[in-house]
């Protein structure tokens, strides 16, 4: 179970991050035909504390590992 929360936690970084800093998620709900999604999810009030809810988790995972 620790690899898991390990692996969900920095796969959530990644994605998070990369919705955050580039123009990921623009291009990927205009593809699948959501782009009406965009005005509520490209906010900083909702990408942001996702971003750093998935750091903590991957910190926690470390820590849960080392010990």
């Amino acid at each position: 179970m620790k690899n898991k929360l390990l692996a969900v936690g920095l796969a959530g970084t990644v994605l998070a991050a990369l919705c955050c800093f580039t123009p990921l998620l623009p291009i990927v709900l205009t593809a699948l035909g959501l782009s009406g999604l965009l005005g509520v999810l490209y906010n900083d009030a909702v990408l942001l504390p996702m971003l750093a809810g998935f750091l903590i988790l991957t910190g926690y995972a470390i820590w849960r590992l080392k010990q």
